[in-house]
Order: C-alpha cells, then structure tokens, then sequence
C-alpha cells in the first residue's frame, strides 16, 4: 500500500546508542539535529536544509569510546527512515542525481531506489579529522544510510582540495539526489519498474 503521509518515525536503541528520527519527505528543510557530534549536526542540518526533508534526530551515544557507535547507526536509523517514508514507491520517480559546487570543490552524487543496498564512495578527505569528527566515519555514514534505505548510492569527488567543502558537498548532493528520487510525478503509475516491485 502507498504511504501518502510519506512520514516516518524510527526509534532505535542498543547498549551503545538511543536514537529517535522523524523525517517527513515534503518538508520544507526544517530540521532539529542533536547527535553528540558538532560536525556531524552541521552536516545533517544541511542535508535536510537541501533536500527539503524536516528532520529531527537525537542520538545519545557512548561518545566517551569514540564517535563510531553514533555515526554508524544514525547511519542505519536514517536510511530505515528513509524507507518507510518512501513505502512500496508507487508513483515516486526512483532516479535522481545532483552536483554540488563548494568554491574548489565538485561532488556528484545519484541514487535509485532500487531495493538492492550498493554504496559506492569514490571520495578522498584530505584531513583526518573535521572538528569532532574523524573523517573516516563520513563513508561509513553513507554505506550504512544506502544499506538500511535499500537504495543505490553513489557518491563521487570529481576534483577539490578543502576538507570541509568535500565533506559537505557530500552531505548535500546526497541529500539533493534523494529529494529528486522521492519525488512524486502524476505520470509515473504504480511501481517504477518492469518488475512490478521494488
């Protein structure tokens, strides 16, 4: 059955991490991020600032050991969300791509929402650290969303320097890939395959 509201509500919890997202596809990129992780609230606020998604997310961690339990399943906990808002697809475009310029910077980032999980992440962060975040984490991020939303995701650094700027490039043309993805078009009838699912 479609999902109209194309809302979704996802509470998770382990002994490393307590998260809870409400992410709302037609939003108006208004979003309330709280991770435990500057970096990283800076970033999810972006994502959701430009893919025209309301978000709020909290996570509690076990931030005393490192930042990795958090980043890994705020990572899965988005990607589920991700997935019940979007249901079974029906009438969504299922493709989408986007560049995103940052000054030096051009990352390209595409999806389909395909039901088969593939991460591709062909991206160099120069530092290994971007204020409290460890930047090996940022692809970690990305896997985790692609596997837990079912999507395909791929996410390319086609040339740049600076640290900040690639990350963040990163963040927003996923999120602006994803919008395009989800988006509803009148002519698209039913599913969006010749398989009848997705």
């Amino acid at each position: 059955m479609t999902n109209r509201h194309r809302i979704a509500i996802v509470n998770r919890k382990t002994r490393e991490t307590r998260i809870q997202i409400r992410l709302d596809l037609d939003g108006t990129g208004k979003s309330r991020v709280e991770t435990g992780i500057n970096f990283l609230d800076h970033m999810l606020t972006g994502f959701a600032k430009h893919g025209l998604f309301d978000l709020e997310l909290r996570c509690r961690g076990d931030l005393h050991i490192d930042a990795h339990h958090s980043v890994e399943d705020i990572g899965i906990a988005l990607g589920q969300a991700f997935a019940q808002a979007a249901g079974d697809k029906a009438g969504l475009v299922r493709y989408g791509h986007a560049y995103v310029p940052m000054d030096e910077t051009l990352v390209r980032g595409c999806v389909d929402l395909s039901g088969r999980p593939y991460t591709l992440f062909r991206v160099k962060i120069p530092r290994k650290n971007l204020g409290d975040l460890d930047t090996e984490l940022v692809e970690h991020f990305f896997e985790s969303l692609g596997t837990h939303a079912r999507i395909n995701l791929h996410l390319e650094l086609l040339y740049g320097r600076n640290s900040h700027h690639i990350c963040e490039a990163c963040f927003k043309a996923s999120a602006r890939a994803l919008a395009a993805a989800t988006r509803l078009d009148a002519r698209v009838v039913g599913i969006p395959s010749t398989k009848g699912r997705l």
